[in-house]
């Protein structure tokens, strides 16, 4: 019996295993035409990709381009230092230098951009090879049913995947050409760099040694004959100006649209100006630098802000703004100088164009150095002769004598380097002197166009009630003054360090103080961190006192009227505050630790004597939020009442009927009896307390209470009068009159108003007042 079921036992499990068996071999027969279909589809699927790129490019012509213009730009460079004995000047090896670091800072984008196409062509390539040297894709010579079917497909994706590799191989041969000539100029110009570097050290020190004879050993041309030296030092500046021009085109678009919307504000102010409901309120604006059309204040505008954003400029393209200014504030000056006063100028304008002439020629000969000296001394004759006279209402007296006197040192200073042989010192002392001067006079009338088209706006806005109708006009006029005096000095101090080849070593100078790590403690901070953090203080502290003039309510009068009562300005100034805090504590770099340890430390400083103070910012948040009252309600506090100007963080103002300003803080409004008698409307209800003898006939002058308030003005028609007996006493009766006026504003008014004319319709009814 057991033998028995044992066999039917293996019977039973050889019968499952050949059924096993049989479910598995039409899964083992499509095993092959599956991962072939799926390979097939992968193949074609990278082919495709592969081929869009190739087909977009790698725009390998725009960089070729790029490499190209780098070239051009470095080739006068490499001749000048080819040339045997060359000398460059300091200027020239200056600019030399900014060219070279443009260029390498260009360089380096292209080979960023080139080493990231390579890679995706060698990926791509790999790509390729890999589908290439697939098995499966290969076409088979055995027969097989179940590949031989696929046979046309695989042929095609065979050439296909050759066609595109060649394709990909040449791309990744010309990028890879391209980034060989791009090494190649970086070494270039790696070593021009080295070279200017070196240059620059040994000028410094020639510059501060005798570089040329003494005037009296000279000769009258030195190497070169003058034609040759003036043609040399052209072709110098014109690739450093040309080139200059070319890599900051976008800052010069920068100017141009500032000088635009400058053009289109003072064009519309001016165009508002001659309305005839304008013209009846200011009458006839004249101005002396504001035309009809400001074209030329426009221009003037545009060349005088050229310094600010265009530090990195060579010293010859800012003289030659400058002179450019000088040309336009001829025409306006053409007007307001006399005949003589105007060829005096002219004579200054022609003297700094030759000034810019001799200094731009190398050489070290008489027919150089002999009109140099000549212009020095006669712009230290035209000094000394404007001294007393010179006034500029723009800029304080001590300022301008102080031009003057630098203008005066440093043009004799180059008279006695000209004649002992420091010529490139002696140019650069008179440039930097005359540009000084001349950039006084010019920025005087850049202050004075700014001012005028301020004022212009002013007497605009009052008209329609604009935005510069909220604030103090004189306060406005004090502050962009001093905001143009310090822009003026700012632009002043750009050229004055230009001309004497200073703005690289100052900006370092600086960027050195202020980067530089320091410590205190355990806190790591920056100079530039604390600056920072002041400047983020200061402006928010600024911007959230300014806050009710964006509101409409910067001049809130006990009388004036409010168009937004229910000002936000107490929320915006807390969000300024709290982002302002934010912002300049994260510009302080104080790690968090350390902050967290300023917060316990203000903790115990609030417990210890700073309640009322948190007390005070707590109620004004609340108030913010509940509003119990807003900007314009009048309002009655204990003693005080009058109207609100102002919702602070610590503490409210109200302007009295006295016109006094009365500050409260602010926990005092949350938790004391505040009556608001505008909070839902402005009328109220107003009393008058009279004696009348007691034979007075009550009703007759009843009637004649009520015709006198209907007469009066801001009385409420629509709401009764009453009159009441208030009290009697022997012979008199005390009469209250009790009126609706439309304004808590107006009841003083129409209290003196009621009385004057009741008082006259009394005593012709010949009743007397007790």
């Amino acid at each position: 019996m057991f033998k028995l079921v044992l066999k039917y036992i293996f019977l039973l499990l050889l019968g499952c295993s050949s059924l096993s068996l049989n479910a598995q071999q039409p899964d083992s027969v499509q095993t092959i035409p599956d991962t072939l279909l799926f390979r097939i589809q992968q193949a074609q699927v990278v082919i495709s990709e592969v081929n869009a790129t190739n087909k977009k490019g790698y725009n390998l012509n725009s960089l070729s381009n790029s490499l190209q213009e780098i070239r051009q730009s470095i080739a006068s460079l490499q001749q000048d230092f080819k040339k045997s004995g060359n000398t460059v000047d300091t200027k020239n090896l200056l600019n030399y230098e900014l060219i070279l670091k443009d260029a390498s800072q260009r360089l380096a984008e292209l080979r960023k951009v080139l080493v990231k196409q390579s890679n995706q062509l060698q990926d791509m390539s790999d790509q390729v090879v890999s589908l290439s040297a697939d098995s499966v894709l290969s076409v088979t010579k055995v027969k097989d049913e179940t590949k031989t079917l696929y046979n046309q497909q695989l042929l095609q994706i065979r050439n296909r995947l050759q066609e595109t590799g060649k394709t990909t191989g040449e791309n990744l041969d010309k990028v890879g050409r391209l980034l060989a000539d791009v090494s190649a100029v970086d070494l270039i110009v790696n070593d021009l760099r080295t070279q200017t570097t070196e240059r620059l050290q040994q000028s410094g020190k020639m510059a501060l040694g005798r570089e040329a004879p003494y005037i009296w050993n000279a000769r009258w041309v030195s190497g070169q004959d003058i034609f040759s030296q003036l043609f040399a030092s052209y072709l110098g500046q014109k690739e450093i100006i040309t080139y200059f021009i070319s890599s900051t085109w976008d800052t010069r678009v920068v100017i141009i649209l500032i000088a635009l919307l400058f053009f289109f504000w003072v064009q519309r102010n001016l165009k508002l100006s001659r309305r005839p409901a304008i013209k009846r309120k200011v009458g006839e604006l004249k101005f002396d630098y504001l035309n009809r059309f400001p074209l030329l204040a426009t221009i003037i505008v545009a060349l005088s802000i050229v310094p600010l954003f265009e530090q990195g400029a060579p010293s010859l393209y800012i003289e030659l703004i400058t002179l450019l200014l000088l040309v336009a504030i001829s025409f306006h000056l053409q007007k307001t100088l006399t005949a003589n006063q105007f060829k005096g100028w002219l004579v200054l304008i022609f003297a700094y164009a030759l000034l810019i002439f001799f200094s731009s020629i190398n050489g070290t000969g008489l027919l150089l150095r002999i009109p140099l000296l000549i212009l020095n001394v006669f712009f230290v004759y035209l000094a000394v002769k404007m001294f007393p006279k010179l006034r500029l209402v723009q800029f304080s007296k001590k300022y301008v004598k102080a031009v003057l006197i630098l203008f005066i040192s440093l043009n004799a200073l180059a008279v006695l380097l000209n004649i002992f042989g420091r010529l490139s010192l002696a140019k650069a002392f008179a440039l930097t002197g005359v540009v000084g001067l001349v950039q006084l006079i010019a920025l005087a009338v850049f202050v004075q166009v700014i001012l005028d088209a301020l004022e212009l706006q002013l007497k605009i806005s009052a008209c329609s009630k604009g935005f510069f109708s909220r604030v103090s006009h004189a306060g406005t006029r004090i502050t962009v003054k001093n905001i143009m005096q310090l822009l003026a000095l700012v632009l002043w101090g750009t050229v004055f360090l230009t001309n004497m080849n200073l703005t690289s070593g100052t900006v370092s100078f600086f960027e050195t103080v202020l980067s530089k790590p320091r410590g205190f403690g355990n806190i790591n901070f920056t100079l530039g961190n604390i600056l920072f953090f002041v400047l983020v203080i200061y402006a928010t502290s600024k911007l959230q006192k300014y806050v009710p003039v964006f509101f409409g309510e910067g001049n809130l009068s006990y009388e004036g009227q409010v168009e937004q009562k229910s000002s936000k300005v107490a929320l915006v100034r807390l969000i300024i505050i709290v982002l302002g805090v934010l912002l300049g504590l994260a510009a302080s770099g104080l790690p968090m630790d350390r902050l967290t340890v300023v917060l316990g430390a203000l903790g115990v400083g609030i417990g210890l004597g700073m309640q009322n103070i948190v007390n005070n910012f707590v109620s004004g948040i609340i108030l913010i939020f509940e509003r119990p009252f807003r900007i314009g309600d009048f309002v009655e506090l204990a003693d005080k009442k009058g109207r609100v100007k102002d919702i602070g963080i610590r503490s409210s103002k109200l302007v009295t009927q006295q016109g006094s300003e009365v500050i409260i803080p602010n926990g005092d409004l949350l938790s004391g009896r505040l009556v608001n008698w505008t909070l839902s409307h402005d009328y109220v209800k107003t009393e008058l307390l009279f004696k009348v003898p007691a034979e007075t006939d009550l009703a007759q002058l009843k009637k004649m209470v009520e015709n006198q308030v209907a007469k009066t003005e801001h009385a409420m028609s629509k709401l009764p009068v009453e009159v009441l007996v208030n009290n009697i006493a022997a012979g008199t009766i005390e009469l209250k009159i009790m009126a609706w006026v439309e304004s808590i504003y107006t009841e003083p008014n129409f209290k003196s108003e009621l009385m004057g004319g009741l008082l006259q319709e009394m005593n012709k009814a010949g009743i007397k007042v007790a």
